[in-house]
């Protein structure tokens, strides 16, 4: 690897010229700094970003942990909080834990050596063990769609209560009485919480029954096999709500492979509205998150922790979702 040294040799300067010429180069003569670009060029020398910033003790670079990559609803996540690290002259990198603790610790763990900025972390189960290290480090942390307790630290979430009682308000309107909700794995408070709504809602219209199947994953596979799982039920439910758009997308490829209609004979309801609910043979009905501005918040909560000009206190913010209405769901049951 070229060196500062050996650009300074080869351009007959000292070390402090290059390094002026590289990060103030104002300071030095037009010659004498044309002299050592060439010299830059001509070696492929890179400045040492990572050396420089662990000598002037602060890091340029930002980190975002979730859950699921394969996921659209953290892709759009990510290209919000990229978009604001950005603007602020920062750089971005992404990690996924896929929903596995013993990933979660170890990214922490290594975004505590490489001593990042902050992290955006969309936290596996309760984060207790995995952050009970990392807490040690000092590196500030935002919850990405998870509410944080005690103020420990900001968060941005959507309210996954409210969204839930939505989807399932909808769906009673629509006068189904057999409801199956298919939910991830109960370690993830946003599947607790879309349940819980759900259930608000049927309780608000007696007489309405609610299976629940709990699956492995938030993936399409998983739906799926739920979906199976479901044509197996007698009498079979006539609407399904799904913990996320994935989940539904699989549902409905049982539901059609099965020569089963959706929605004359299955109404279905997916969660986050991804772009794909929008293009599936039959459009889903789903519950929007703004993911793009929950990622962009949740950036610029933790930069403004991270700068030393703003004053900072930590700060819960929580958006609503709201549902979208599509073809999965769109004939009403007589």
């Amino acid at each position: 690897m070229v060196g500062i040294k050996d650009v300074a040799r080869r351009a007959g300067v000292s070390i402090g010229t290059v390094s002026n010429v590289v990060n103030r180069p104002h300071v030095v003569s037009a010659a004498t700094r044309s002299r050592v670009n060439s010299v830059i060029e001509e070696l492929g020398y890179v400045r040492d970003e990572s050396a420089r910033q662990l000598r002037a003790g602060s890091s340029r670079t930002l980190a975002l942990l979730v859950l699921d990559l394969g996921n659209p609803f953290f892709v759009d996540v990510a290209r919000g909080a990229e978009e604001a690290a950005h603007d602020a002259g920062l750089n971005m990198i992404t990690c996924n834990s896929a929903q596995r603790v013993d990933r979660e610790t170890s990214y922490l763990a290594m975004l505590a050596e490489q001593r990042v900025r902050g992290v955006l972390l969309s936290p596996v189960g309760t984060a207790d063990e995995s952050l009970a290290g990392f807490r040690r480090s000092g590196i500030p942390y935002v919850f990405v769609d998870r509410k944080a307790t005690g103020g420990e630290c900001c968060s941005v979430s959507v309210d996954d209560v409210l969204g839930g009682a939505l989807a399932g308000r909808h769906l009673t309107a629509q006068g189904h009485t057999r409801i199956a909700f298919v939910n991830g794995p109960a370690v993830l408070v946003q599947c607790r919480e879309r349940e819980e709504g759900v259930r608000k809602a049927l309780a608000e219209a007696p007489g309405h029954e609610l299976s629940v199947l709990e699956v492995a994953a938030l993936d399409v596979a998983s739906g799926r096999d739920a979906g199976a799982r479901i044509l197996g039920i007698s009498p079979r439910p006539t609407a399904v709500f799904c913990a996320n758009d994935l989940l539904a997308l699989g549902v409905l490829q049982a539901m059609v492979a099965a020569g089963v209609r959706v929605p004359e004979d299955v109404a279905i309801v997916g969660y986050d509205d991804i772009e794909f609910a929008s293009a599936a043979a039959v459009p889903l009905t789903s519950v929007r998150q703004p993911a793009a501005r929950i990622g962009e918040t949740a950036a610029r909560l933790l930069i403004e922790e991270t700068s030393d000009d703003v004053a900072h206190e930590h700060r819960s913010v929580v958006f609503s979702p709201e549902l979208v209405v599509r073809d999965s769901t769109r004939v009403p049951r007589r």
